[in-house]
């Protein structure tokens, strides 16, 4: 009897795992006796006809579903050349990472990946905050995917989201098409390009899992502002910062982590949506930080069904006012007590939570319009919000 037991690999940045052979003793078999099987009948050899019209239909089935191969193709041809590959040296006391591959004394390298954009005219980089963190510029090198090298002129960075600019310079720089991530629906055919285990520029593909996933555990990362996608497309280590996009090859996330219990991809990626990463990206080149919007309103988090079924509703949908602030934008805006925020900036809120992460990215010394439910009354308030104060 042979069996085959595993053997790894190893290369460096990635294990793999083949198979050898080991011959073992034959074990005695006693001979088992059975009943007479019944009579089978002969499988019908299909005749040349039979099968030329089988194959016609195969041909058929295949055309349609080449179609949609096709797009796929051509999207990722046209996404390749705005996705670059991403080392960053740094010392080994500072974010612990995702994408961490090796260590030296002191000092770590991390791979990931960023998206060319541009913003007035000049190109930027768009990548995870964790990705770059605490290496200084002349220690990150960033690759596009014919082998060019771009350098890196000047980087900000936001905590509270994860999200890094990087200014480069260099030859052949095409920025990629920026979708509309509101515009995303569950089921969407999406598809991932990164530097997984450092192989770098490689493509996985799936849908559009999951919309609105917040509240995420990331370890020693504190990124305050959640409303991650959630994708089935293969997103390991190395991914980070590299783009999701649409099958019009337009950007509509950019990669930041996974859920895994074995550290690689277990169908559980989670990306930002590109509406976000822009605006906080362009506060970051314009202002240098990102300025953190601030409303005035102390939210009911214990808001339940009991609850909602006292302010007239059939189940909790919004946020519950429990307070006002004095002198805060929700104070001179006229928001009250028991007021439901229903709608904040044309976006629906699903609960307090949401409400939080909105405001937070909303402009500030703006018009923002707020539909809420005042005693079974649905009323439209304009708010002024200002910048969260240092002490808040």
């Amino acid at each position: 009897m042979r069996l085959q037991p595993w053997i790894k690999l190893s290369i460096p940045g990635i294990t793999l795992v083949a198979a050898s052979f080991l011959e073992l003793p034959a074990i005695a078999q006693t001979p088992v006796a059975y009943n007479s099987p019944s009579p089978i009948s002969p499988v019908r050899t299909p005749s040349v006809v039979e099968r030329e019209q089988v194959f016609s239909k195969l041909a058929e089935d295949a055309r349609r579903f080449e179609v949609r191969e096709s797009l796929l193709r051509r999207s990722i041809q046209f996404a390749l050349p705005s996705i670059v590959h991403i080392e960053a040296i740094k010392d080994s006391n500072t974010d612990a990472s995702l994408t961490s591959s090796r260590t030296e004394s002191r000092k770590i390298e991390e791979a990931g990946a960023g998206v060319i954009v541009e913003f007035s005219g000049n190109p930027f980089i768009v990548t995870n905050r964790h990705v770059i963190h605490g290496a200084e510029l002349r220690s990150i090198r960033i690759e596009t995917s014919d082998r060019g090298r771009l350098k890196a002129v000047r980087l900000w960075s936001d905590p509270s989201t994860d999200i890094a600019v990087v200014q480069v310079e260099g030859e052949s720089i095409i920025p990629a098409h920026i979708g509309d991530s509101s515009q995303m629906e569950l089921g969407d055919t999406v598809f991932a390009i990164g530097s997984p285990f450092g192989l770098n520029h490689s493509v996985t593909s799936g849908i559009l899992s999951a919309k609105g996933r917040r509240n995420l555990d990331l370890g020693n990362r504190a990124i305050d502002i959640q409303d991650f996608f959630q994708t089935d497309a293969a997103i390991n280590p190395g991914n980070s910062g590299g783009p999701l996009f649409n099958l019009s090859g337009e950007v509509i996330g950019i990669n930041t982590a996974i859920a895994s219990n074995s550290g690689g991809n277990e169908g559980i990626g989670f990306s930002i949506p590109i509406n976000t990463v822009i605006y906080v990206a362009e506060q970051l080149v314009k202002n240098g930080q990102l300025q953190r919007a601030y409303l005035g309103v102390q939210m009911e988090n214990q808001f339940d069904e009991t609850k909602a079924r006292q302010f007239g509703l059939t189940r909790p949908v919004g946020a519950l006012v429990k307070a006002v602030r004095p002198q805060s934008p929700a104070e001179e805006a006229g928001f009250r007590y028991g007021d439901i925020i229903l709608r904040f900036n044309g976006t629906v809120i699903q609960d307090d939570g949401h409400l939080v992460q909105t405001v937070g990215l909303s402009p500030i010394d703006t018009p923002v319009k707020a539909l809420i439910l005042r005693k079974s009354v649905q009323m439209e308030v304009v708010v002024m919000l200002k910048e969260l104060p240092t002490v808040y």
